[in-house]
């Protein structure tokens, strides 16, 4: 019986995060058609793998295939916005009371590692936006997966796709990274405590600022 080779990655996999990432550069902007001919030939490739790797955005909820007519970067409504933000707010809270309550000094330390990351990226007259945003997610990630459940991170791993492709809204509203800051102080001060309700409390405030700030 001859072995099966596999690649380590599939093609459409590499064509699937090159778009998204094109996305969230907003070098294809929300509501924008994708032009599958121009694509495959910037890339180098047939239209077959690239039409898998927009079934794969498809589901992520970035990309909408309309019928007849082809692919078009997904634009976010305000409802759309408020319902991931709703979501999530109660699975991140949730996460964040289970790691106030068990988490291991170790583990608490990483997470105020990754805080003061954030607040060096946000010094005043030197703010940093993009890089504060991917520390930021990073800290949102480390304390899912301190939380330990796979399905929730599947979960939020999805939403928080979605909720990137209005992230820059919420860069031009002034202060908002100042404010972003002061609710992650909030959050890590009642992780310190081990305050499970208070560090639920804090994220829920986290989420509905962001959100305001995002409308």
């Amino acid at each position: 019986m001859s072995a099966l080779t596999l690649t380590p990655r599939a093609l459409y996999e590499e064509v699937a995060e090159l778009l998204r990432q094109r996305i969230f550069k907003r070098e294809l902007e929300p509501g924008s058609w994708i032009d599958e001919l121009k694509i495959a030939e910037e890339y180098g490739i047939s239209r077959t793998p690239l039409r898998e790797a927009l079934k794969v955005l498809a589901a992520e909820g970035l990309v909408t295939m309309k019928m007849r007519r082809g692919a078009y970067v997904t634009e976010v409504s305000e409802k759309d916005l408020a319902d991931v933000y709703h979501l999530l707010s109660l699975l991140e809270s949730d996460a964040a009371a289970v790691v106030a309550e068990r988490t291991t000094p170790a583990q608490l330390a990483e997470l105020e590692a990754l805080h003061a990351e954030l607040e060096a990226a946000a010094k005043p007259g030197k703010v940093d936006r993009d890089l504060f945003f991917a520390i930021n997610e990073r800290f949102h990630m480390k304390l899912l997966a301190l939380a330990n459940n796979r399905w929730r991170d599947q979960m939020v791993a999805d939403l928080r796709k979605v909720m990137k492709l209005n992230r820059h809204n919420s860069l031009l509203k002034s202060g908002r990274i100042e404010e972003s800051l002061a609710e992650h102080r909030a959050i890590v001060a009642a992780l310190k405590s081990r305050d499970p309700k208070a560090a639920a409390a804090r994220m829920h405030e986290h989420f509905r600022s962001g959100l305001e700030a995002a409308a």
